[in-house]
């Protein structure tokens, strides 16, 4: 009995993780900038963010700063720019396999 219980919990908690993960193989378009400047989230310092179909995460992957200054006139936490990813949303983050920023002109 105590090994069905086990089982039973271990079944639960892995789906759970299951249904907390979204993976994104092919690259899409999102907005980047700087979650705590532009998008408006809780945080301690200026730090990358995507929004994702409404909504917002932090990043994972690559920083602020890998994309050039981020207190330019164009930099992260003056603008919202696109940028194409692909990676996973785990725990109310995004993790980043790719990040390149989209010229838009």
């Amino acid at each position: 009995m105590k090994k069905l219980i086990f089982m039973l919990f271990l079944f639960i908690g892995i789906a759970a993780q299951a249904q907390d993960k979204k993976i994104i193989n092919k690259p899409i378009i999102v907005e980047a900038s700087c979650g705590e400047c532009q998008f408006g989230m809780k945080g301690k310092s200026c730090d990358l963010a995507v929004c994702i179909d409404g909504k917002t995460y932090f990043v994972d992957g690559t920083t602020i700063h890998d994309h050039g200054d981020a207190h330019a006139e164009d930099g992260f936490c003056n603008a919202i720019r696109k940028a194409s990813v692909t990676g996973t949303i785990e725990k109310n983050r995004f993790k980043a396999t790719s990040f390149t920023l989209v010229n838009e002109k």
